[in-house]
């Protein structure tokens, strides 16, 4: 079981960008999945989550700019970050709390690569 991100590159302010995310394996269900992302130096801070049900949760400085989908016939979650900042730089990771396996196995916290976003003029 792993996740795979992509969509991220460089983008002047003020642009737009689309991160992916894909799941892959044998799997029944995701639970809730995520957006993170870490500047260098910075902790890792949450970005965005949505729940399998399509409940969402936003950072605050991302409210309004970006917006969290998924879809789970396609294993998938989506960030569309739109009016982006240079303090938006970072490198975004997908995340899930939970996946289940079509073998009933459990796969707790479970990371994507990361994906760079620079915004920059």
């Amino acid at each position: 079981v792993q996740l795979q991100a992509s969509g991220g590159g460089l983008v002047q302010p003020g642009g737009s960008l689309r991160l992916s995310c894909a799941a892959s394996g044998s799997i029944v269900n995701i639970n809730v999945m995520g957006w993170y992302r870490q500047a260098p130096g910075n902790q890792r801070d949450l970005v965005a989550s949505i729940s399998r049900a399509g409940s969402t949760n936003y950072a605050d400085s991302v409210k309004g700019r970006f917006t969290i989908s998924r879809d789970n016939a396609k294993k998938s979650v989506y960030l569309q970050m739109n009016s982006l900042k240079p303090q938006d730089t970072a490198v975004y990771y997908c995340r899930t709390d939970l996946i289940v396996s079509t073998g009933g196995s459990l796969y707790y916290d479970r990371w994507g690569q990361g994906t760079q976003v620079t915004v920059s003029s």
